[in-house]
């Protein structure tokens, strides 16, 4: 059994870890690496807008509400600065991320733009400093240091990462695909964008394929011979967020064991039967 791995580390600094927390560690990492390559640039200082299926692809090993829990944690000891004010449109609720640097000692600040650069105009200058500066910086006392957080998460990491994952995903999208259309006699296709969407949007939600072949074997039950709801069965409605819940709790509810009916004793007075 291998005990080491071949794919490049995520450098974390225990200090770090420490004072925020592992999970807490591992998001303000990738978010400072983003922040030093984003070239969105409000109020002076440079965001990230990320909504949580970014999030997500991001960190495939966490689920949404880890995600959101640790987002949450981070915005409520100041630690991370979110808003959805920088949206063009009133409607979209995607958030914008800073990081508070002054909340975290011995960590270094990215070089802040006082203006707001035109949208078009990429901050040339502004990134030969962060280069610079992501090989090492000096502190006060004379003393070479490197960032607080080290190493991110790079798309090459990801992409090396992820690949299993979407094999993976893959292979139960196929095997689900194909045991709906023998239960209902359709044709779907496992490599349709939308199926494949539906079924890996479940999968980060952490069902697995046996879920899906339960909620195959109900609803086909149901509905394969009723002509006004045969239309349904259909990877839309069958795996989606809220009704794929809705049945897998339906499931729950079908598997409890009846109370068995209690049946009195029939007593015939007439032939004497019963009577003690």
């Amino acid at each position: 059994m291998k005990l080491l791995i071949n794919e490049d580390p995520i450098p974390l600094l225990p200090s770090l870890a420490m004072k925020v927390g592992l999970n807490a560690a591992l998001f303000l990492q990738q978010l400072h690496y983003r922040l030093n390559i984003s070239k969105n640039i409000r109020e002076g200082h440079k965001w990230v807008f990320n909504t949580y299926d970014d999030w997500m692809e991001e960190f495939p090993f966490w689920s949404l509400n880890t995600i959101k829990r640790i987002t949450y944690d981070l915005e409520q000891k100041g630690y991370l600065i979110s808003t959805s004010k920088h949206n063009k449109m009133k409607i979209d609720n995607t958030k914008w991320y800073r990081i508070d640097y002054e909340k975290l000692p011995f960590s270094y600040t990215p070089n802040e733009i006082t203006a707001d650069p035109k949208p078009d105009t990429p901050p040339a200058q502004h990134e030969t400093s962060i280069n610079s500066q992501l090989d090492a910086v000096q502190t006060h006392t004379g003393t070479t240091a490197y960032p607080t957080m080290g190493r991110p998460i790079t798309k090459e990491l990801k992409k090396n990462n992820n690949k299993t994952i979407v094999e993976k995903n893959l292979d139960v999208a196929h095997s689900v695909i194909q045991y709906l259309n023998d239960k209902t006699g359709k044709h779907f296709k496992a490599e349709s964008a939308a199926t494949r969407k539906f079924i890996n949007g479940r999968i980060k939600e952490g069902y697995t394929q046996e879920d899906f072949i339960r909620v195959i074997d109900l609803k086909t039950k149901q509905w394969l011979n009723l002509r006004e709801f045969n239309a349904f069965l259909r990877p839309s409605t069958l795996f989606n967020a809220t009704n794929f819940e809705n049945y897998v709790n339906e499931l729950v509810v079908a598997r409890e064991p009846e109370k068995e009916l209690y049946i009195p004793p029939v007593l015939d007075f007439n032939s004497g039967e019963g009577l003690i």
